[in-house]
């Protein structure tokens, strides 16, 4: 008993999501077909409703799936049907355990991007622990689209997104081989075994067994077969290719011209080659039962798998599993997916090649016997050690692994900010001290399901609904609020100028005061390194697209955010080498490398620092006589300025409840910091309260 249950689609939701969505726009886009051309006006009309019909049926699953759900199950969403099942499952319960396999091809990122829905696509299958590929190709496709589309970090081990890690992984399916070595054994199996053998005695068998698809390369193969047949007459009598075309979505037009092509190619060959008594192919359009298949398997002399683009392609692996006794050879192409694991035993060709097929089939035809056993005898035991079972068994452990892993993560992160407690300290506090970056803190949001907007970013923008919460706080005498942020003052002031408000801009080297007066904050420091780091940093600018720097009055950032990440990693591992050997191997400053940034400033110019002297501007400016008794630090800092948590650490600590830090990567504060300022606080110990919450984002280190 199977124990399934079903999940019913009325007629019209089918027709949108499986024979529209599916089949019309993933699976011909997967396989490098490209996206429907014909009617292009008509197609592009109807792919909204083809997508929600796509999204509508994935809700479907997830209710059934809910429904029979128990706590403790392993939920495996197969293939490109499904992409959205993994993110409906986790919004419904965050605890199941999801993963996610795909049977088909992943397309490099240059395709993927063509699709419309690309995005949310991929956003939905990266909520799975686990995501699953037949080959390594395909996984290094995935985590590739979902750098270069997403703009996420790919890493080793998959796909991170703001601490979370989806894991990443190949797992090359496998038959159950017991299965056709039992069969060949049986004794109608043997009968008919015998009874081909005396059909085609004297010939040499050569066997396809496809679906008549597109990407299977039927006419393909049978142009390479003909171009043999045409240099080499000796074999006209003495072999023959049968090929077995499984029928398949015999309604759709494209396939109905695929099938009389390959007829009118078979008719053509067969009545140039063939005579009265024999014919060089015998074609048939109807699939065979297991028995006949096996017995077909085991007669070959040489098998054709000459797929122009499949996920895996299991024929080759039966084939193998057949031929214990024959030990015939496989000819596959590079293509499909069967070709990582059995190519060292086949004989792998490109199917477009006509020519190099046709050369390996006549290297097949006459290969020595020895060689014809060792490469059956590799590739025999790969099939039979790499089970469907094992693989099964394999990936669902994976799954658990990750989900363990996943926890312990979790657990090196300090907690998030208890809002509440914030707010109630807050509440019950006279003194605050609110310090809060601007870019990615208080910021736009962009929209993450497009293109980085590299125009729009250049130019941060304070958020509209955070303009008037920061105001009611500027209003407030209680309460003191400090921009500390790497932009230049003038981006500082275009934002925050009406507000009364303390702006430190460049990590606190300068800073306006709330009568709207900057001032230096900082001593006056040498800066005769920057002209030869500032060529450095056009040169590499010039020669990276879409890579920008810019010079601030105590530091230069160049910035890759919005090339393309691999080589802007590349170039920025390059000019690294650069400034280290010339510009500032003597100078004194230091290189602070961000997820796509390169930033080189004065040694010393770090908030920590800055904090310091504006504290004791802000109390000489209030002249404040009581004690801060309220500290809230938010933003994105970066390793090197996590130092201001360290300054804001009371003497001795505090226990952990009345210290909260949140960097949400799982980053925890940097405590080697400027311990030099611990001593220097405005507040006492022992009644201060403490909450910092820190949020680290792949930003310029002068935008923070």
């Amino acid at each position: 008993m199977q124990r399934c249950v079903p999940v019913f689609l009325d007629e019209d939701l089918v027709n949108l999501y499986y024979n529209g969505y599916c089949n019309n726009i993933l699976w011909p886009l997967f396989h490098y077909l490209g996206l429907p051309q014909e009617d292009h006006l008509a197609t592009t009309r109807s792919f909204q409703s083809q997508f929600d019909a796509y999204k509508k049926a994935n809700q479907l699953f997830v209710d059934v799936v809910s429904e029979h759900y128990i706590e403790g199950d392993v939920i495996w969403c197969h293939d490109y049907h499904l992409m959205f099942l993994p993110k409906y499952l986790k919004e419904r319960n965050n605890k199941m355990k999801v993963g996610w396999f795909l049977h088909t091809p992943f397309p490099s990122s240059e395709i993927q991007r063509t699709l419309p829905s690309r995005s949310e696509l991929l956003r939905a299958v990266l909520v799975a622990d686990l995501v699953g590929f037949h080959t390594y190709d395909y996984a290094r496709h995935f985590v590739s689209a979902c750098t270069r589309i997403l703009g996420l970090e790919g890493t080793p081990d998959g796909v991170e997104d703001q601490g979370k890690l989806t894991r990443v992984a190949a797992f090359p399916i496998g038959i159950d081989p017991g299965r056709f070595i039992r069969a060949i054994q049986l004794p109608q199996i043997k009968e008919h075994i015998k009874e081909l053998e005396e059909r085609f005695a004297g010939r040499k068998v050569m066997l396809g067994v496809d679906r008549l698809d597109m990407i299977k390369g039927i006419p393909q193969k049978i142009l390479a077969f003909e171009k043999f047949l045409e240099e080499n007459p000796d074999w006209h009598d003495k072999v023959v290719l049968l090929q077995i075309a499984v029928p398949t979505r015999t309604d759709v037009p494209e396939y109905q011209k695929l099938t009389c092509q390959v007829h009118e190619i078979v008719g053509r060959i067969n009545g140039r080659f063939g005579s009265l008594t024999t014919v060089p192919i015998h074609h048939l359009d109807r699939s065979l039962d297991f028995h006949g298949l096996c017995a077909l398997y085991a007669i070959t002399d040489v098998a054709l798998i000459t797929s122009l683009r499949d996920g895996m392609n299991l024929v080759s692996y039966e084939f193998v599993a057949c031929q214990a006794s024959k030990k015939g050879v496989l000819i596959l192409s590079e293509f499909a997916g069967a070709a990582q694991s059995l190519g060292a035993g086949a004989i792998l060709v490109n199917p477009w090649n006509i020519t190099e097929v046709a050369s390996s089939i006549g290297y097949a035809l006459n290969m020595p016997a020895e060689e014809r056993e060792k490469r059956h005898h590799h590739n025999f035991v790969h099939v039979t050690s790499h089970t469907s079972q094992e693989w099964a068994e394999t990936f669902v452990s994976e799954l658990n692994d990750t989900i363990v892993e996943a926890q312990l993560r979790i657990r090196q992160i300090p907690p998030l900010l208890e809002t509440n407690e914030a707010v109630d300290r807050y509440l019950d506090s006279n003194n605050r001290l609110l310090i809060l970056g601007f870019n990615s803190t208080l910021t736009e949001p962009m929209d993450t399901g497009r293109q980085f907007d590299q125009f729009k970013e250049m130019e941060p923008r304070l958020h509209p609904e955070a303009k008037e919460a920061l105001k009611r706080l500027c209003d407030d005498p209680k309460t003191t609020v400090v921009i500390l942020s790497g932009s230049h003052h003038s981006v500082l002031d275009k934002n925050f100028g009406e507000l009364n408000i303390w702006l430190a801009a460049e990590h606190g080297v300068f800073l306006r005061t709330p009568n709207k007066k900057w001032t230096r904050n900082m001593p006056q420091v040498h800066m005769d390194w920057v002209d030869s780091v500032k060529h450095v940093f056009e040169y590499f600018t010039e020669r990276t697209p879409r890579s920008q720097f810019e010079l601030c009055e105590t530091s230069l950032v160049w910035n890759y955010k919005y090339a393309d990440i691999e080589f802007g990693r590349l170039q920025a591992k390059d000019m690294l080498q650069h400034l280290c050997t010339g510009p500032i191997s003597n100078a004194s400053v230091e290189v602070v490398q961000g997820g796509r940034s390169v930033e080189v400033r004065t040694t010393g110019v770090t908030k920590g620092v800055g904090i310091k002297r504006i504290l004791g501007q802000v109390i000489h400016y209030k002249d404040t006589r009581e004690p801060i008794d309220y500290v809230l630090c938010v933003g994105h800092f970066l390793p090197k300025d996590e130092d201001l948590y360290t300054f804001f650490e009371p003497e001795p600590p505090t226990p952990v409840r009345s210290s909260l830090s949140t960097p949400v990567n799982g980053s925890s504060s940097d405590r080697n910091g400027s311990t030099g300022h611990k001593k220097s606080h405005p507040f006492p110990p022992s009644n201060s309260k403490h909450i910092s919450n820190g949020t680290k984002k792949d930003a310029t280190p002068s935008n923070s």
